[in-house]
């Protein structure tokens, strides 16, 4: 796009920050990690270490909605920083009908959020070959199953920690990477050296 000159327009997407919430970690953990294109344009999805945030391009007031993906872990802040954990950088993708959206997190974990209208839906799947099967849910958002697709926790980890639904989580394992189909309901997830589908 250009102005009326021939100029390129620039817009500026920013949320601003609540009075007295800054603190050392800020900005590392709002640096954005990843953002897509929805396939009709005019939104926009981005990850930064806590969240992920839809935007609409029309509207430059904030986003139109945050799901909160590691709100559980602000306490472990100091830790994270220590053994760089903070700095891992977690992509994020939107179904190709726009009506979902789905980012990793640590134990090959990753979510599944609604981003229709008044949608609840939040769901956690494991990237494994043999998942537990258990539905999680997630105290800022009720979840809402996602059609066929499995639900799992997983347990046992190397380097435990507790999230906020009691779950057992490993730093070590982590699911950086994902991609949802631009026409069918499926998404590709890559853990460590494996390559994983799941159909709904």
């Amino acid at each position: 796009m250009e102005d009326l000159t021939g100029k390129p327009l620039l817009f500026w997407f920013e949320e601003p920050e609540a009075p007295g919430s800054r603190s050392f970690f800020t900005e590392i953990i709002a640096s954005i990690s990843d953002i897509k294109f929805a396939k009709d344009g005019r939104y926009i999805l981005s990850r930064d270490y806590m969240t992920l945030k839809l935007w609409d391009i029309n509207m430059d007031s904030g986003p139109v909605a945050t799901f909160q993906v590691h709100e559980y872990l602000r306490p472990k802040l100091c830790d994270l920083y220590e053994n760089d954990s903070i700095f891992d950088k977690f992509e994020c993708c939107l179904s190709g009908d726009g009506l979902r959206v789905a980012t990793g997190s640590y134990s090959n974990l990753f979510r599944v959020f609604g981003c229709a209208p008044g949608s609840t839906e939040a769901t956690t799947l494991e990237a494994s070959k043999n998942p537990m099967r258990r539905q999680v849910q997630t105290p800022s958002r009720p979840s809402r199953p996602l059609s066929s697709i499995t639900r799992v926790v997983r347990r046992g980890t190397e380097t435990p920690g507790v999230d906020a639904n009691g779950n057992s989580f490993d730093f070590t394992t982590k699911l950086l990477h994902l991609a949802w189909h631009p026409t069918e309901n499926s998404i590709a997830c890559a853990a460590a050296n494996s390559l994983y589908m799941y159909y709904a």
